[in-house]
């Protein structure tokens, strides 16, 4: 398993809505990898997210092809992480209406 391709395509899954990684938006965070297992930690903004699954299948599918297992936990963000959260998702929103209300 080359961990370099493995942390490269992590860090390149980005969020469906807004133009930057997932792992920058502090959603992915605790990665870690063993043997043929990827656990990592889901961290939402809020605890009711309506595209929860799409967002963990971004990360389990290109995992997946790869040959590797996704394990994971969720939390929800305490509130610095919150506003470091809605501060990116202002700077990256692709378009439409932002769920911090902008």
């Amino acid at each position: 398993m080359d961990i370099f391709k493995v942390v490269q395509t992590i860090e390149s899954i980005q969020h469906p809505a807004i133009a930057t990684s997932l792992t920058n938006l502090g959603i992915l965070q605790d990665v870690d990898i063993e043997e043929n297992k990827v656990k990592a930690t889901f961290v939402w903004p809020f605890a009711n997210i309506p595209i929860k699954e799409q967002i963990i299948s971004s990360v389990r599918e290109p995992l997946k092809r790869l040959g590797l297992e996704l394990e994971y936990n969720e939390r929800v963000m305490n509130d610095e992480e919150r506003e470091k959260f809605l501060a990116l998702e202002k700077k990256y929103w692709r378009g439409g209406q932002a769920a911090c209300g902008m």
